[in-house]
């Protein structure tokens, strides 16, 4: 068994879920109380009208390509790189996001900007990690490997946050429901992706806190992955960010973590759902 990693996470009432999941991602499974269990909730979520779903979904990919091209104009500031191209097809493709029927549609333009959103990315990466786009499983290169990682663990904390509120994790808004798979808590992490990993991760390897003796590939699946000693000082950094104040979440007037944030972004959830109004969920966007 490939070496693996435990989170806990404390719900906001009594009771400490733990998560297990391996290196390079794979979900292994929780322990946690029943104790947050609303099942009257988890019925108005499972009835969600469409509308209500496309309204949501919306906001939630405007966000996040927003926040992506906030990242790769900070990328570029100090470099040689144009970026302004590939920024600019990226806003056309939110600008139709306004214009979307149905979640399939609003899902084939965040597709579209994600995969220029990474090949870009790949450009401004130091040399020694340079990657062509996005892959998963497994995870070929050392960009991927982290983020992969990375994602993982934040999946895990919203995972744990949605139960906390009563909610179903598997009830998905954007992405398709899947066995085994919490679509909930995929559908909110994406506007957290570049904000909280991305750019960890390229700040990690550009400011050479890594180096590439710090990943080695795995024999039996090809995955890429990180040593014991980067591993620790990954999980180590990402752990300080989450601990971190920013001033993201604009229906605040003062700082929280992001872990606090977090748990904000469920609450906003929650009521959008309990009250059938979109409205009600305001996005994460930085500037």
């Amino acid at each position: 068994m490939s070496r693996g990693y435990t989170q806990r996470a404390e719900p906001p009432l009594e009771g400490v879920a733990a998560t297990y999941y391996s290196a390079n991602g794979a979900y292994y499974g929780r322990l946690i109380s029943t104790n947050h269990v609303n099942v009257g909730r988890q019925r108005k979520q499972a009835a969600m009208s469409e509308e209500l779903k496309s309204n949501l979904a919306r906001k939630m990919i405007d966000a996040k390509i927003r926040n992506q091209c906030v990242i790769l104009r900070r990328y570029t500031r100090n470099g040689s790189i144009d970026t302004e191209k590939e920024i600019l097809a990226m806003q056309n493709l939110r600008g139709k996001l306004l214009f979307c029927k149905s979640v399939e549609e609003i899902m084939g333009y965040e597709g579209a900007a994600a995969r220029i959103y990474f090949s870009t990315l790949g450009k401004l990466i130091d040399s020694e990690f340079t990657f062509s786009g996005r892959n998963k499983r497994p995870p070929l290169d050392p960009f991927n490997s982290m983020i992969s990682l990375g994602y993982s663990i934040i999946l895990n904390e919203i995972y744990g946050k949605l139960e906390g509120k009563g909610l179903n994790p598997y009830f998905g808004i954007l992405h398709k429901d899947r066995g085994k798979h919490p679509t909930l808590a995929s559908d909110m992490m994406e506007e957290w992706r570049a904000v909280l990993i991305d750019t960890l991760v390229m700040g990690m390897l550009n400011g050479h806190e890594l180096s590439k003796e710090n990943f080695y590939r795995d024999s039996e699946s090809g995955a890429v992955l990180l040593d014991k000693d980067g591993f620790k000082k990954y999980i180590g950094k990402l752990e300080n960010k989450f601990h971190a104040d920013q001033k993201y979440l604009s229906y605040i007037d003062y700082r929280v973590s992001f872990r606090r944030a977090l748990d904000l972004q469920v609450n906003q959830l929650t009521k959008a759902i309990e009250e059938n109004d979109a409205s009600l969920y305001m996005p994460v966007v930085i500037r």
